[in-house]
């Protein structure tokens, strides 16, 4: 199968939002009038970003998440997006079960494959995704008060705990690993929440390489600091609630490190003010997605982690680098 029988096959489909699609030198895209064009692009690249056993379909959900998940830190809408993927064959069994996952997701958000390139070598997938936002009202990092809440959706942590679990350093019950497994191989893209929190949030951005990290990415942006509730957080591990949790003999020193420097969580974490807080709940509602309250902003820059009384943490949190 050659290079455009492959296109045409697995990701060729009828325009529809875009005014021309797949097929021509280049895809042309406009914005409703009123509205800004929000852009961004991640890169999957085997071994680094995902294990060479993740289901293929999985995949293919996980590679639009992780961009999704950008356009809902902004606030915007998603519109379309390119893919740019390298791989050693043309395997259609793993072509068919990655163009399913990642086609599902984007028909879920109405956001359509435009066009993009492919070309033999080690299995690597980069997407470019087109979002819209009215003018003015994109959530920005940089908005952050002092006196904010910090919130953060979904839950945190789980990714992490699979990934530990994969390299060996702690063991989970079956039960456990599955759920764990699910959240990394499979996030869910809170867009709709980051549509809902326009005109709410004063700042927000995506958890994609550790709650913390991503956090003093406001920070900096804002010019102040934080203070989080370690066991605030720690509670946000899904696996951590379920039954099998007695048997795992987990402390709450890997929660913690789990909840606050794991990444690959896809959830929001964003700051509002405190007389906002039956509108961020009201947003919750509407989207569907569960918040939790975890800290606040303050005026001293860095963070503290603090537990549950406020007595600061020894415990020391790093979150992903690439190239730390």
């Amino acid at each position: 199968m050659g290079e455009f029988d492959l296109i045409a096959k697995y990701f060729t489909r009828p325009a529809k939002r875009a005014a021309l699609g797949v097929g021509d030198d280049c895809a042309l895209l406009a914005p409703a009038p009123g509205m800004q064009l929000a852009i961004s692009s991640d890169m999957l690249v085997e071994g680094r970003h995902f294990l060479s056993t993740v289901e293929p379909s999985r995949l293919g959900h996980k590679a639009l998440a992780v961009n999704l998940s950008d356009l809902a830190a902004c606030g915007a809408r998603p519109l379309a997006f390119t893919l740019a993927l390298s791989m050693p064959t043309a395997d259609e069994p793993w072509l068919a079960g990655f163009s399913r996952g990642l086609l599902a997701l984007a028909d879920e958000h109405g956001c359509e494959l435009i066009g993009g390139d492919t070309t033999r070598g080690p299995l690597n997938i980069c997407i470019t995704v087109f979002g819209e936002v009215p003018a003015g009202s994109a959530l920005l990092r940089s908005g952050a008060k002092v006196g904010d809440d910090i919130w953060v959706s979904g839950t945190l942590g789980d990714a992490r705990l699979a990934l530990e679990a994969f390299r060996g350093t702690l063991s989970l019950p079956a039960p456990m690993l599955k759920q764990a497994r699910m959240r990394m191989e499979h996030p869910t893209p809170r867009v709709a929440l980051g549509q809902a929190l326009r005109g709410v949030a004063t700042a927000a951005i995506d958890v994609s390489d550790g709650l913390l990290g991503d956090l003093v990415h406001i920070l900096l942006a804002s010019r102040v600091g934080a203070r989080i509730d370690a066991d605030a957080a720690s509670e946000l591990v899904a696996a951590r609630r379920m039954p099998s949790n007695a048997e795992s003999g987990l402390a709450l020193e890997t929660f913690r490190t789990c909840a606050l420097s794991g990444g690959d969580d896809y959830e929001l974490a964003f700051t509002a003010r405190p007389e906002a807080r039956d509108a961020v709940e009201q947003a919750s509602r509407a989207s569907h997605t569960a918040v939790a309250r975890i800290g606040v902003v303050e005026a001293v820059p860095g963070v503290r982690v603090v537990d549950a009384h406020g007595t600061p943490l020894a415990q020391r949190f790093t979150s992903f680098d690439h190239f730390g």
